[in-house]
This record gives structure tokens, C-alpha cells and sequence, in this order.
């Protein structure tokens, strides 16, 4: 037995976090979307990530990735082929059709680069965190400028 979760209490107490909220509820709807094309998704460092689809039987042309806004969205468009409608198969689990799979990226995630690999498309992800965002040490000097009468210019 399967219920639903109700998630827009969230919307009302996370002030300026709707951004948030809307993710957590994108995910939970996430779970009845097609599983097709499997996928795994892999840290292989620090800040590099890959994205692995199994996508047997499509060819590079029929295949396009795009990024934009934190979202990456890999597309397979199967083009119609004849030569399957003459084909007899006794079982056929190999599925032969278009798909369209979309990832949310992180702040700061960037596709470095994609390429296929025995019938598995590998999409390669590197978080590049600004120099204005990252930590910084501040040094304790035993008085602050306020004290030593220095001005700090705000503008």
C-alpha cells in the first residue's frame, strides 16, 4: 500500500526556500515516472560525478543531451524502422523506443562531456564551486578595525 505525502506545509514555513521544497516534491513524484533507460549515477572524485544510461540500440544521431538551468535532459529519439516490421520476434526484452530522462544538477554542476561506450552513454559532471563561495579563513588580529579607528568603506 503505497500513500502519498502532503508537502505543502513546507511551502509555508520554508521562507525562501520554495526552491527546495519544490525539489523534494518533483521527487516524490518522481518514483512513478518510466525507469527507462536504467541509469546509475557515480562520485568518481571530490567534485566529479558520471551519469551511465543503458542504452542499447541507439546510435549517436538519435541521441541529445542538454543543459540548462539545472536541469540536464538526455533525449533517444527513435526514428521509424522498417526493417522491424518484417522482423518475427519470439521475445523481444530489449525495448526499442524514444525516451526522454531528466536530472536535477546541484548549484555549480557542469556537464564536462558525454561519450558512448558499448551500448552505454556516459555523461561526465564536475561541480565548480566560485571563489566568492568558498570557505574562507579569517585571521584573528586582536583588534578590530572599528577599534584602531579605521573606516570601513561600504560603498
Amino acid at each position: 500500500m503505497r500513500t502519498t505525502t502532503d508537502f505543502s506545509p513546507l511551502y509555508r514555513s520554508f521562507i525562501g526556500f520554495d526552491h527546495l521544497a519544490g525539489l523534494i516534491d518533483k521527487a516524490s513524484r518522481a518514483d512513478k515516472q518510466s525507469s527507462y533507460p536504467p541509469y546509475n549515477v557515480e562520485l568518481l572524485a571530490e567534485d566529479q560525478y558520471r551519469i551511465t544510461m543503458a542504452i542499447a540500440g541507439f546510435a549517436e544521431q538519435e541521441l541529445d543531451i542538454e543543459s540548462k538551468q539545472n536541469t540536464l535532459v538526455v533525449t533517444g529519439t527513435k526514428t521509424g524502422n522498417t526493417s522491424n516490421a518484417e522482423r518475427k520476434f519470439l521475445h523481444q526484452g530489449i525495448a526499442d523506443r524514444s525516451f526522454e530522462r531528466k536530472f536535477q544538477l546541484g548549484d555549480h554542476v557542469k556537464v564536462i562531456g558525454a561519450f558512448i561506450e558499448h551500448g552505454l552513454l556516459h555523461i561526465d559532471l564536475e561541480r565548480e564551486i566560485p571563489e566568492a563561495l568558498k570557505p574562507r579563513k579569517i585571521a584573528i588580529n586582536g583588534k578590530s578595525l572599528l577599534q584602531q579607528g579605521q573606516v570601513i568603506d561600504k560603498s
